[in-house]
């Protein structure tokens, strides 16, 4: 009985390398997997490792996507760039079809993850409701009475604004997870992309995108 199963992928971009696994032949950049398999409480030289290539589709153990329906050459991949947002005022403001629109990338996945990282310390990004217009400026007061701005804070040196973002930003977060479907992200239908400015002036805004899953060429 196996006590522990860990799988690492190596990153795609580390060029096209021969496979290893039974039954395959073939060089190819997929990055297959590479699975490690410990006995529960064994000594290390009892570890063995084998390798499932996602091009043998019928071997005992491949992986489920490898034989999934109607798929013909499908293989997980990575995407990763940085965008910017201009200035906005001070406030909470919703930017999916912004940002969607600059990450054409996106539609080339079919399933997996879209992580959105904003490269500040004093703006935040959220999920919330996209339709009412009341709702990101109730948002954005309710913030400032949370953490009002003020004397009483140690941390002045760049404006009365500074330190209460700050604090706004580890309250709400620097990134978020969605699930990415059919080229498309994943949200429901109130659901919208906020970006959270917490300064009077904030000055455009950089946002790192990482698109991780499986896609079909």
């Amino acid at each position: 009985q196996l006590g522990s199963l860990g799988a690492e992928r190596p990153p795609t971009n580390m060029g096209i390398a021969r496979c290893t696994a039974r039954s395959c032949t073939g060089a190819h950049g997929l990055g297959c997997v590479r699975v490690t398999a410990v006995r529960a409480s064994a000594p290390p030289r009892y570890r063995r490792q084998s390798t499932i290539c996602p091009r043998v589709s019928n071997r005992r153990g491949s992986p489920a996507w490898a034989k999934a329906e109607g798929a013909t050459d499908v293989r997980t991949d990575w995407v990763q760039k940085v965008v910017e947002l201009p200035h906005r005022p001070r406030g909470c403001h919703v930017i999916t079809s912004e940002l969607v629109g600059q990450i054409p990338e996106l539609s080339k996945f079919r399933v997996g993850t879209a992580n959105f990282f904003v490269l500040h310390t004093s703006c935040s990004l959220t999920i919330n409701e996209n339709a009412s217009p009341d709702v990101p400026l109730d948002l954005n007061d309710t913030l400032d009475r949370i953490v009002p701005e003020g004397k009483h804070y140690r941390h002045l040196d760049e404006g009365l604004d500074d330190m209460p973002a700050h604090v706004k930003s580890s309250m709400m977060g620097c990134s978020l997870t969605v699930p990415v479907s059919q080229g498309r992200l994943l949200l429901g239908v109130w659901q919208g992309l906020y970006l959270n400015e917490h300064r009077d002036y904030g000055g455009a805004r950089r946002i790192c995108v990482t698109i991780n899953g499986l896609r079909q060429e």
